[in-house]
């Protein structure tokens, strides 16, 4: 629940590069795809860019998408009400405020690249999704209980 109301967010806000790729990273957390407890990202690990300026907007990104997120942005859509998302966000927003973006790159490993950038959206759902790879977003692959 924590990915898919980020997710929402991070849809709506991409607008640069580095934003179609960290949609990409979220993408990848869908335990209904890849499988669950196989799923997982440090933020340590992200490609925040190669100058400080890079690094900054990239957190200031991830800041508004998970502020715009916690804000109940397009819940409504999930069929759903997230209990304790609001927890989740707030933790997260505390680790990216304190995290600092290293300047080397080289530690970026699962972060991904340029080439495979989220920059398909679902028609259906307007959200950033792994198209062509997958069938459809997150909202289309939900499981139905």
């Amino acid at each position: 629940m924590f990915i898919d109301v980020l997710m929402l967010a991070v849809s709506d806000l991409a607008s640069e590069d580095w934003d179609f790729r960290f949609a990409a990273l979220l993408t990848l957390q869908d335990q209904n795809v890849m499988g669950r407890g196989a799923v997982g990202f440090d933020l340590a690990e992200c490609d925040w860019g190669a100058t400080e300026r890079q690094r900054a907007r990239a957190k200031d990104f991830v800041l508004r998408a998970t502020a715009l997120a916690a804000s109940g942005h397009r819940w409504s859509e999930l069929g759903y009400h997230p209990p304790r998302v609001h927890d989740y966000l707030h933790r997260f927003t505390t680790m990216v405020e304190s995290c600092t973006p290293p300047a080397d790159s080289s530690a970026a490993r699962g972060f991904p690249g340029p080439d495979e950038a989220a920059m398909a959206s679902c028609v259906r759902h307007r959200v950033l999704s792994a198209l062509p790879l997958w069938d459809g977003c997150f909202l289309c692959n939900r499981p139905h209980y």
